[in-house]
């Protein structure tokens, strides 16, 4: 949700067009995230003065403003710091005065970009009304902007460097944030914070950086603590006799004769924006200050605090500017769909040992002693990674014998469960940065449980803050509706059942037949795409016209309807309803009729006979269901409308039998004429409670 981009060069020369493409095709990598405004903020042709840009609407139309505008774009700098927003309405309506960045006064003496949400906006917003200050959108952000003009105009006397100032400002705000500021009062220089929303800083040079990680400084401004001083203390002598790096300095950014060199950084809410620029990037922390200035680097902390890492690491992008394209399909959603044979393979490489039937996962290795001893295992996540929890726990149970819960986040907090220290908690999150599921992690954590992730996400808040964990592997998944990372997801659950059950002998025969049911899995669900014409048709003649849909299964199908039914809502806006098959009796039953279109779920497991019955009690009222069922299942092909799919492992099934449903889904949208990349009212990343 919201989506921050910021772009500084130094000491390499940039014209205003040059610098406008970039924050704007910054703004276009993250439209994923969910926004319905943007705006921009650059250098303007005098000293200091900043040009604001606000448009409602796409990228597309913030460019076209942009373009319109009477400036010089043939203007060049040697240094220049500019920011760019795409907002998600929380306070107050989608407009181009709402839109951000927001700035201080009408002179626009700072500036700034934020995601996330102020939950103290009002008892600010109320302090500097009465000391005159005026107001003029209703957004949370603009009290910051306002506030940063406050504390520096009653501290002029004091000399405050940039930071020290976003350090007394960011004190006194309370809320999940990133911010980026900028000031005509402090040229060519950006100060970032963030704490609980994701923010992150690439670098670009012509030379190789001298060290691969940033020096923290804690305490006033320019006084660090270097990674050097950490390991053998302030007092310790200087090496051969030579003076040791000043402590104003960020060494990484000097070049080897110790002078600055030509150096371009990028700030990002999300790697997609920056992998085209560069791959050396760094992630923020909690309550980190990033500072920018004369091109380096600079880390402060809002306090110390024990156990507190000395350093920042830049570390290199894995992901590909190919990754994050559409390439030759229509929607990136489509290309997720159709990427999950090799998504799904992309899971279990180095992690499955077909031969063998062995499952490795280096991230929970040395944890396996303490989950195997769990009171209990809890699973807690939102949305489509909830489902994927919801999918597994049987196989969990089965293979594990642990006591296992689920729980949705947001509910979980508002419950405020109690938890144990020889709990294990399980945390599964695609971006790694969803706020309730972090919020739910950290209650956790002060509780003493061990906190597992599961991410598709490198440098995520819940990879970086959980005890151990299992990157997912899918890839970059750009579509607001989660497809690959779901089967990704379920598979990442799977493979570790698996492999906290290796020690027990009687399960051997079982686990070794999900793991040939793994190796099968590609073909099987290159198979069911295959069908996707079929499956076109069905939407169109059949579905496309309907108003609700049902759809039904139990067991580990329940699961599957349950995320084939937020599929339908999320992306063709259609009513649809994942139901317990054996629940009909106690209440759904009665929307069935000739009228209800309804699509079970009947693939052969042990539970089969049940949905049998379910089958007849729809038919007796004169449903008409369409039937997912295996290839072969020649009674129900041959009464009933069915979609075939492979037969595979119970425990497995539900892998395959999501792909028609994500394919009806996306030809659903497709029918109706809306946008199946960026659905409305939602986000890729929620990353607000």
């Amino acid at each position: 949700m919201c989506g921050i981009f910021g772009y500084l060069n130094y000491l390499t020369e940039r014209n205003r067009r040059f610098i406008l493409d970039t924050l704007t095709n910054g703004l276009s990598r993250l439209e994923y995230r969910g926004y319905d405004s943007a705006g921009l903020a650059c250098d303007g042709d005098a000293d200091n003065e900043t040009y604001i840009f606000k448009q409602v609407g796409k990228v597309a139309a913030l460019k076209k403003l942009v373009n319109e505008q009477h400036i010089d774009f043939d203007k060049s700098f040697i240094s220049h710091c500019g920011m760019a927003h795409t907002r998600w309405a929380t306070h107050g309506q989608p407009s181009q005065l709402n839109s951000h960045p927001h700035r201080s006064d009408t002179t626009n003496e700072f500036t700034i970009v934020h995601n996330g949400i102020i939950t103290n906006f009002k008892e600010i917003k109320t302090l500097l009304e009465k000391k005159g200050i005026t107001f003029e959108t209703d957004t949370d952000t603009e009290c910051v902007a306002k506030l940063t003009k406050y504390v520096y105009d009653t501290q002029k006397d004091a000399n405050m460097t940039f930071t020290s100032l976003v350090k007394a400002v960011v004190k006194e705000v309370e809320g999940s944030f990133a911010f980026i500021f900028k000031s005509s009062r402090f040229p060519n220089e950006i100060v970032a914070t963030r704490r609980g929303s994701p923010l992150l800083v690439g670098v670009r040079t012509e030379k190789k950086l001298k060290v691969d990680f940033v020096d923290v400084e804690f305490g006033n401004a320019g006084e660090a603590v270097s990674a050097a001083e950490a390991s053998t203390g302030f007092l310790a002598p200087t090496t051969d006799g030579k003076p040791q790096l000043q402590r104003t300095q960020s060494r990484a950014f000097l070049s080897e004769d110790g002078m600055p060199q030509p150096i371009e950084f990028f700030l990002a809410s999300d790697a997609a924006a920056i992998v085209e620029h560069t791959k050396r990037v760094l992630y923020l922390e909690d309550d980190d200050i990033a500072h920018i200035a004369e091109g380096e680097l600079h880390i402060h902390r809002l306090r110390r605090d024990e156990n507190a890492s000395t350093t920042r690491s830049i570390q290199t992008l894995e992901i590909e500017l190919a990754e994050i394209m559409k390439g030759s399909f229509d929607s990136f959603m489509q290309k997720e769909i159709y990427e999950q044979p090799e998504s799904t393979i992309n899971t279990m490489r180095g992690r499955v040992n077909f031969e063998e039937h062995k499952v490795t996962l280096g991230g929970l290795r040395g944890f396996l002693h303490i989950i195997r001893r769990a009171r209990r295992i809890l699973f807690i996540a939102c949305g489509t990674s909830y489902h994927s929890c919801l999918a597994t726990r049987g196989i969990f149970e089965e293979l594990t014998e642990l006591p296992t819960q689920i729980d949705l986040a947001s509910d979980f907090l508002d419950r405020r469960s109690p938890i144990f220290r020889d709990d294990v908690c399980v945390f599964v999150s695609q971006s790694g940065e969803t706020a309730d599921t972090i919020l739910a992690m950290r209650y956790c954590l002060e509780r003493g449980a061990l906190c597992v992730g599961i991410t598709n996400t490198v440098g995520s808040s819940i990879s970086r803050e959980s005890h151990c964990g299992v990157h997912i592997n899918a890839g970059p998944e750009i579509g607001v509706a989660s497809t690959k990372a779901y089967t990704s997801q379920y598979i990442a659950l799977v493979m570790m059942a698996l492999q906290l059950s290796e020690d027990r002998i009687s399960m051997t025969e079982r686990r070794n037949a999900i793991i040939d049911g793994l190796y099968r899995l590609p073909n099987n669900i290159k198979d069911v795409l295959s069908q996707d014409k079929n499956l076109q048709e069905l939407a169109e003649k059949t579905l496309s016209k309907e108003k609700s849909l049902l759809l039904m299964g139990r067991g580990y199908q329940n699961a599957t309807c349950l995320e084939g039914a937020l599929k339908i809502k999320e992306i063709s806006y259609m009513h649809s309803e994942g139901i317990l098959a054996g629940e009909l009796k106690h209440g759904p039953l009665a929307l069935v009729d000739e009228n209800m279109p309804v699509i079970l779920i009947m693939t052969k497991d042990s539970l089969y006979p049940k949905v049998q019955s379910a089958l007849q009690q729809v038919t007796a009222r004169k449903g008409q269901p369409i039937i997912i069922c295996n290839e072969g299942d020649t009674n129900l092909i041959k009464h009933y409308k069915t979609i075939n799919v492979p037969q595979t492992v119970d425990c497995l099934q539900g892998l395959v039998n999501i792909i028609p449903l994500q394919l009806l889904s996306y030809h659903l949208a497709v029918l109706q004429g809306v946008d199946v990349d960026f659905p409305r009212n939602l986000a890729k990343s929620v990353t607000v409670e």
